[in-house]
């Protein structure tokens, strides 16, 4: 995107470019800030890995309280970041610095009550996170560091969806990378060089959110084409948090049941041993890698959706949502097929001496390669559904991967096939997601075709 660009040049840009030009523009660099942040994530979890089994799943562990970090800050990036494109969709600037300041001061103050709550009780915290006795010293450790990171951590998320609500995609990428790189170059100096084990990864982390905070202030608050976020904006009134949670819920729900759902991961594979836990960490960031490009393709169709919701462009909407889709499907299925093949070495990079680690994971791997074309239609459609407002279908879509469905499987099938039965939980929960979700997708762009022919009889008149 041009520096210096007029917020008048943008909105005629997020209105009049070809969808197909538009989202990629859009996406790229999206796409890149996810996988790098995806990249430094399992930088950790390899790195640490090298340490020993339990030291593995402890950063799995802590990955569940650092899900639950990320769902708060997604909740108020994204529902005020919905917010924040649609009003600049109707040329509303004042309403969306409003919702950006309002978003951004209150992520600093939960993130500031986890810091302390969380140091506290840091005991009882990894033990409620599915925690082994034996896991338990090396989580405690690594948890440590990663509190003190949490104030920085939310509000970079935040930050992180208001630059992309206004189409300032590369402007979030340059944060986001920076501090992803920066943890990626500290975990083996701080790990094995300064000989600080798993602290020294923990520390790594907390550097790189705090380095990629202070990028993401500067490019919202120097840049003449973004709404600068001001204390003077920060407005906690009842209204605006409802219409921030309101938007923001389906964020919550998914990000928030990733969470939970890797605590509950965690005890369901306990039984199995500290291997086990440790499998199932290593298939848990190997997907969120893979599903970081779909993720970051599907935030740079969000503003471009959500513009044109709020222009009254439905066209625009449902071409934009038809090639999303189709990009999206195509995607993941290389991406599937690629996972499938490699599953076995992709493993033993990590637990190369672990024969157990690798076997359980592998397999795990590749149940989850076979469902993951699907994700296409259930991850737009979610993104499509929150943009544009039907925040009700889109808090029940993101209630159904890892909650209405995974919940049940990883509680039922344990006990009738054993640690298959951990293993297959998550490609069931995702085959049920789908086939809940197309009609959604079906229902919702009839709607469009409908607005779209309504707002042409009008212009005819």
């Amino acid at each position: 995107m041009a520096k210096g660009m007029t917020k008048e040049e943008k909105y005629r840009q997020m209105i009049e470019t070809p969808v197909n030009r538009l989202i990629p523009r859009l996406a790229v660099p999206t796409i890149i800030s996810m996988l790098v942040t995806s990249i430094y994530n399992m930088a950790d979890t390899f790195f640490v890995s090298q340490i020993s089994t339990s030291a593995s799943g402890a950063v799995g562990v802590m990955f569940s309280a650092m899900s639950m970090i990320q769902a708060i800050g997604f909740t108020l990036g994204m529902g005020s970041g919905n917010h924040i494109s649609r009003s600049l969709g109707n040329r509303d600037e004042e309403r969306a610095g409003v919702f950006a300041a309002t978003a951004f001061y209150t992520a600093a103050i939960i993130g500031t009550a986890i810091l302390v709550f969380g140091t506290l009780f840091s005991r009882q915290l990894v033990f409620f996170l599915g925690a082994t006795q034996t896991i338990a010293p090396y989580a405690q450790d690594y948890a440590r560091y990663i509190l003190i990171g949490a104030p920085f951590m939310m509000t970079s998320f935040v930050m992180n969806n208001i630059l992309r609500s206004q189409g300032n995609a590369v402007f979030a990428m340059v944060g986001i990378t920076v501090g992803g790189i920066l943890n990626m170059i500290l975990d083996p100096l701080l790990i094995f060089g300064l000989n600080m084990g798993i602290s020294g990864a923990a520390i790594a982390t907390m550097v790189s959110q705090m380095i990629s905070f202070a990028i993401l202030l500067y490019q919202c608050n120097a840049r003449p084409d973004c709404i600068k976020i001001q204390l003077s904006k920060f407005r906690p009134s009842g209204k605006v948090y409802g219409q921030i949670l309101h938007a923001g819920l389906p964020s919550f729900c998914r990000q928030g049941l990733a969470s939970a759902a890797a605590v509950i991961l965690n005890f369901a594979a306990g039984p199995y041993g500290d291997a086990a836990i440790a499998a199932m960490s290593i298939v848990t960031r190997f997907m969120m890698f893979i599903n970081s490009s779909l993720i970051g393709f599907g935030q740079g169709f969000q503003p471009v959706a959500g513009y044109n919701f709020g222009a009254k462009r439905y066209d625009r909407v449902r071409g934009a949502t038809y090639f999303t889709i189709l990009v999206g499907t195509v995607l993941m299925s290389v991406l599937a097929a690629a996972g499938f093949l490699a599953a076995p070495g992709a493993l033993a990079l990590f637990r190369r001496d672990d024969a157990e680690v690798i076997a359980i994971g592998a397999l795990a791997l590749r149940a989850q390669c076979v469902v993951l074309p699907l994700f296409g239609v259930s991850t737009v459609t979610n993104m499509l559904l929150q943009v544009t407002g039907q925040s009700g279908q889109a808090t029940f879509l993101s209630l159904c991967r890892q909650g209405i469905f995974f919940v049940p499987f990883i509680l039922l099938l344990p006990q009738l096939i054993g640690l298959l039965g951990v293993q297959l939980a998550q490609p069931a929960a995702d085959l049920c997601t789908f086939a809940v979700t197309l009609p959604f997708l079906l229902s919702f762009l009839r709607r469009l075709k409908l607005w779209e022919q309504a707002e042409r009889a009008v212009a005819e008149k």
